[in-house]
């Protein structure tokens, strides 16, 4: 959703509070799509902090779908969003400020979307776990270890010692 800015960049001492409706059906994250199970509408707080200057703050919450890093099981992961930039006017910025809000500033007016879908980037979990203890899958079969063991044999030989093992079998006495 694209916000106008330009009151806001004029007006010294004026704050705008809105909410903002934000249909987030998935995000993306380095190149795969998760489906978004719970988004609610954004506040958005535009405070004139200078001439040509405004401080946005948004914030909100999302609850993403994303897999398990073990077992591959669907996980409900919330977002916790509260973000502060703050914004010039594009005839009042320097260089260095226009690129910092190249990503989420047209011209004056702010683009929500790309606001909160950047700091849903930048606040990704290193790694996502259905619960402390998940076991994961089996590297034979692919059995959820979570739901029960299987029958497979745990022991994977190092490849890389293949060329000692050759070695030892070759020696061995009948």
């Amino acid at each position: 959703m694209l916000v106008n800015v330009t009151d806001v960049f004029t007006s010294e001492g004026r704050t705008v509070e809105k909410e903002i409706p934000v249909a987030f059906t998935q995000v993306e994250h380095e190149g795969i799509s998760y489906p978004v199970r719970e988004c609610a509408a954004f506040s958005l707080r535009l405070t004139n902090t200078a001439p040509g200057k405004a401080l946005a703050e948004v914030s909100g919450r999302l609850t993403a779908a994303i897999p398990c890093d073990r077992c591959l099981s669907e996980v409900e992961y919330p977002f916790f969003l509260q973000i502060a930039r703050e914004l010039a006017a594009p005839d009042r910025a320097s260089q260095e400020e226009l690129e910092e809000q190249d990503a989420f500033m047209e011209g004056y007016s702010l683009d929500t979307d790309r606001l909160i879908e950047n700091e849903i980037m930048t606040s990704w979990p290193m790694k996502v776990l259905c619960r402390p203890d998940c076991r994961g899958l089996c590297p034979v079969c692919g059995k959820d270890l979570n739901a029960g063991a299987c029958d497979c044999d745990p022991f994977v030989p190092d490849p890389r010692m293949a060329a000692i093992m050759d070695v030892f079998n070759a020696n061995k006495e009948v």
